[in-house]
């Protein structure tokens, strides 16, 4: 099968002038259309939009590749536009799209023209073939130039299998394997073997490429040639089996780093500046989790620790809003006394048993975050030593932030005693997983959190409440500020605490306006996050996009707790637009003179809120206030 075989005159456009990406991959879908071979357009659509938000197929060059695989392709087949205009498709170095190739895929075992599609990728990094198509006066002289190109180059299996050979390194020069995957395994693959290819013959260098694409794996590497490599790159953002790379220099990077950054890698590889792999640490098997530099190292440790949280933020936090539901319809929350309205949630039997369980899930929250983070840099031995450091924090004062620090040192106190016992002898270096790591590591998390961690963390605490008590018969819109972004700043830590503690005796105290800006200032960020998620996806991973709409049920019920693992993920951002407009809500409710009597609760304890509707429209805009920020500040998930 030829190129030209999968592409149609119909199917071809070199005057497109779309206005945007969408209205691009919707014309070239249309183009698809007309060939014949798509059995429902709005499935597939659906599918090249799915496969976009994974990552942007605009590999840079002013060259896009989009794609679908589903069963509303009949048949294999392509789509081309040149746009002469250029059109934005939040390429990889953000130049605009001139050239696009749209690619259908059956979702079906016959995979013959796999080998087509990833021809045309490659040939695809040839500058001078993607000028010449770029400037084609007719459709037939487009068609002709890419059946000249097909004629001409190598089929993939025949170039990958002799990559290795086509350029032999001199006597001591670096041996270099690579492989390369992606999730559809269509045309990044194929694309970043191309470009790991072109990069090291221009280095004098040999390289042997593994593909791993919708067709299965191609040109293997052997035992022998892991063996004697000097380094190995891994572009890939699907699971690649890692283990045989045990014991090597291993660079580990997004497949689209394979492409626009080819040169870069090889240049790393050759400088032998790279760490050693080690098998036993724990493999990422997730989109866009490789390993880079440090911030993305720090984020994807983060990140292990957030994703591992998650079910029990969701899990409980939903439970809690059950128990908080049922109380405040089977009791008249007006007539509760303070005592009572302290206990909302746990009022009723059935509240209790939902709230109590909930609370349980919610207790393993910090402990587990953690002991994930811990993990992520210094594998299993760091888990427990994570997990007794995020519990002391749970039980203390420092709370969310007080975990973050705890899952850092654990990971990096375990490092540290690998490298004191790296020089003991062989029976006592035998004991040091079951032995020396958790009784040192625990020990030295205990004191850390004990004599430096809490009593900062406490010290900022009693700080605070201060602070605020002298505030109190100042501006009341600017405590009101205060305070709502207070709740917003670390989400149960001791910012959070000091105000919610301070609105809760200003209850016993007669001032009912304090208590309603700190619940207004708890609500908003799940709120927010939520909404964003939806408005924003390209901004979220699927995780968290998935996760987004239960923040609904968490933020309307008080329970902020919904909003931790997003900030924990990207807290830079995420944090300073919550606070702003938790702080904006809580203003807001001072101004319209806004009052709560219940200590908790969230949308369930209306009956006691004063001046209610007021209160909504606070809400409403501190919320719209953190979702627009967080759509600006955060950056997209390539």
């Amino acid at each position: 099968m030829r190129i030209t075989d999968l592409l149609d005159a119909r199917s071809i456009s070199l005057q497109a002038a779309p206005g945007n990406k969408e209205e691009a991959l919707n014309q070239a879908v249309e183009l698809m259309t007309q060939r014949g071979n798509i059995s429902d357009k709005a499935a597939y659509r659906r599918q090249v939009g799915e496969r976009e938000k994974e990552s942007t197929t605009g590999i840079g060059e002013g060259i896009a590749i989009p794609h679908g695989k589903c069963a509303a392709v009949s048949a294999p087949g392509l789509a081309a536009m040149v746009i002469p205009g250029g059109v934005d498709f939040d390429s990889l170095d953000g130049e605009p799209v001139t050239l696009l190739f749209l690619i259908a895929a059956p979702d079906t075992e016959d995979n013959i023209h796999l080998d087509v599609l990833g021809k045309l990728s490659m040939l695809l990094m040839d500058e001078e073939f993607t000028q010449r198509l770029r400037g084609a006066g007719s459709v037939e002289e487009f068609i002709k130039i890419i059946d000249e190109a097909d004629e001409e180059k190598a089929g993939i299996e025949e170039r990958l299998e002799t990559a290795g050979e086509t350029k032999k390194s001199s006597e001591g020069g670096v041996k270099i394997l690579a492989v390369t995957s992606c999730p559809t395994g269509i045309a990044h693959t194929y694309m970043a073997a191309e470009g790991l290819e072109k990069a090291a013959k221009g280095k004098n260098c040999t390289i042997k490429i593994e593909t791993r694409g919708s067709g299965g794996a191609k040109n293997v590497l052997t035992e022998q040639e892991i063996k004697e490599a000097d380094c190995i790159i891994v572009a890939a953002d699907a699971k690649v089996p890692m283990t045989r790379f045990n014991g090597k220099k291993v660079i580990e990077c997004p497949v689209s780093d394979g492409i626009s950054k080819a040169d870069t890698l090889i240049d790393r590889a050759i400088k032998g500046d790279v760490s050693i792999y080690h098998a036993g640490e724990e493999e990422q098997d997730t989109k866009n989790e490789a390993k880079g530099g440090i911030a993305h190292q720090i984020y994807t440790q983060l990140m292990n620790g957030v994703s591992h949280m998650l079910p029990f933020v969701v899990g409980g936090g939903i439970l809690i809003a059950i128990a908080f539901l049922i109380d405040g319809l089977c009791v008249d929350v007006g007539a509760l006394t303070a005592e009572q309205r302290s206990n909302f949630g746990t009022i009723t039997q059935a509240a209790a048993l939902f709230k109590g369980i909930g609370g349980v899930a919610f207790g393993f929250m910090l402990p587990v975050l953690a002991g994930y983070i811990g993990m992520a840099i210094g594998d299993r031995p760091a888990l427990a030593v994570g997990f007794v450091g995020g519990m002391m924090a749970a039980n203390g004062k420092s709370g969310f932030l007080g975990a973050l620090v705890a899952g850092f040192a654990a990971g990096y106190i375990i490092l540290g005693l690998k490298k004191l016992c790296v020089k003991l002898p062989e029976t006592i270096e035998k004991l040091t997983p079951v032995l020396i790591y958790p009784v040192a590591g625990i020990l030295i998390i205990g004191l850390l959190m004990q004599f430096i961690v809490e009593p900062v963390m406490g010290g900022i605490n009693t700080g605070l409440n201060s602070a605020l008590t002298g505030m109190s018969g100042t501006s009341k819109i600017a405590l009101g500020f205060i305070l709502g972004g207070m709740m917003a700043v670390d989400m149960g830590g001791p910012f959070n605490k000091a105000a919610y503690v301070f609105g809760t005796a200003s209850i016993i105290a007669g001032n009912y306006d304090i208590m309603a800006a700190v619940m207004i200032g708890g609500m908003t960020p799940p709120c927010a996050i939520a909404l964003a998620t939806m408005l924003f996806p390209n901004k979220f991973t699927k995780q968290e996009r998935e996760a987004g709409p239960t923040n609904f049920i968490m933020g309307l019920a008080f329970i902020t707790e919904g909003a931790i693992p997003y900030a924990a993920s990207d807290p830079l951002h995420v944090i300073p637009a919550c606070v702003i407009g938790s702080g904006i809500a809580g203003a807001m409710s001072m101004a319209f003179k806004c009052t709560l009597m219940a200590p908790h609760g969230g949308i369930f304890v209306v009956p006691v809120i004063g001046n209610p509707w007021m209160y909504l429209i606070a809400l409403v805009v501190g919320m719209a206030v953190s979702t627009v920020l967080l759509g600006v500040l955060k950056k997209k998930i390539r």
